[in-house]
């Protein structure tokens, strides 16, 4: 598609693939920066301008938003990016991620010969570090946490980014693309024969856990406070066992994994909770020289790591890593091969 060039935003040289160029202040990266510059009067080369269309805000951080109350999500998150030039929510430092479609390719990006205006897009970096402007809020989706709203955003040279496959409805694609980290991550770690733990097994997140270990040929149990993912997750049979457990409430969940696991701990968790306090539940109910991976951005580093030595577990913990060679394909692949969750994930944010 071609656009009228009157309608291109001039581009000045000093772009760094990373987006130091946009931090504020001026040298720093902009994830952990307080600000982001968002005027994009102007491009960068290297920078990729997208039109968004809607955003999928994290887990963790739309229910915090949900729960300070007074306000809807919306004026938060325009309160954010007012604030920061980018969504990037103060309380869980977490963000999401976003649709749209290409308004201008800069001559330095990476793919500026082969991505085409119009192209629709969906980013795989957090919206914590994408420079963003919102004009308009058009709905709000509290189930799959997505809102539909007229912005603009840049994306830096360095950052990924996945064309919209054509089998799936955009709604639904973007929903898997925000967790497409997930998957990728168990199929590195987990092994035939093994026993898996995934707490908040009936989210996005934590079904796409379950889903992978299963097809490792590890025996799965999933953890979830929710009766009716629980029921979902039940549907599915990709856990052996599912718990109704609430994740804050360590003890109870490692006696209710002993006693579903023959006594014994497990050898990997995956925690996939969207609210804090889950860390030692997964920490308590894996064994000894096990593996546990924080795959939720509510988790707390400090409380995993001084909890683990509190209670003498000489666990490796993982700190969860959004981004894999290929996961966006992968996740999209593996749902692909798996109609009933295909169909489970279409009911709930399609």
């Amino acid at each position: 598609m071609s656009q009228d060039s009157s309608l291109f935003r001039p581009v000045v040289a000093g772009g760094d693939p990373f987006g130091t160029h946009r931090a504020l202040p001026a040298g720093g990266l902009p994830q952990p920066a307080e600000r982001v510059d968002n005027d994009f009067s102007r491009l960068f080369d290297g920078e990729l301008l997208i039109a968004v269309e809607t955003l999928n805000i994290d887990a963790a951080s739309f229910r915090e938003m949900e729960e300070r109350g007074g306000e809807p999500v919306e004026t938060h998150v325009a309160a954010t990016i007012a604030a920061r030039g980018k969504q990037h929510n103060p309380v869980t430092g977490s963000g999401g991620m976003l649709l749209g479609r290409v308004l201008q390719v800069t001559p330095g990006h990476p793919d500026a010969a082969t991505l085409q205006v119009g192209d629709r897009v969906a980013t795989l970096v957090s919206l914590s570090l994408t420079p963003l402007t919102v004009s308009e809020f058009r709905a709000a989706r509290k189930e799959s946490a997505q809102l539909d709203v007229v912005g603009e955003a840049v994306l830096f040279a360095s950052g990924a980014y996945a064309r919209m496959p054509a089998d799936f409805p955009e709604r639904l694609a973007l929903a898997l693309l925000d967790v497409a980290g997930a998957a990728p991550q168990v199929a590195r770690l987990a092994k035939s024969g093994q026993t898996v733990l995934v707490l908040g097994a009936g989210g996005k997140s934590g079904i796409l856990c379950a889903a992978e270990a299963k097809r490792r040929g590890a025996t799965v149990i999933g953890v979830e406070s929710f009766e009716g993912y629980a029921n979902d997750l039940r549907a599915l049979g990709i856990c052996e066992t599912v718990l109704v457990q609430d994740a804050r409430d360590p003890v109870a969940v490692r006696r209710a994994v002993l006693a579903a696991n023959g006594g014994k701990e497990v050898d990997l968790a995956f925690s996939c909770v969207n609210v804090g306090d889950a860390e030692m539940a997964a920490i308590l109910a894996t064994k000894d020289r096990g593996i546990v991976y924080f795959f939720a951005m509510s988790t707390s580093f400090t409380k995993a790591a001084l909890g683990a030595e509190g209670v003498g577990k000489d666990v490796d913990l993982v700190i969860g890593n959004g981004y894999a060679h290929g996961h966006a394909d992968a996740t999209l692949d593996l749902v692909r091969a798996l109609p009933a969750v295909r169909e489970l994930f279409a009911k709930r944010y399609g």
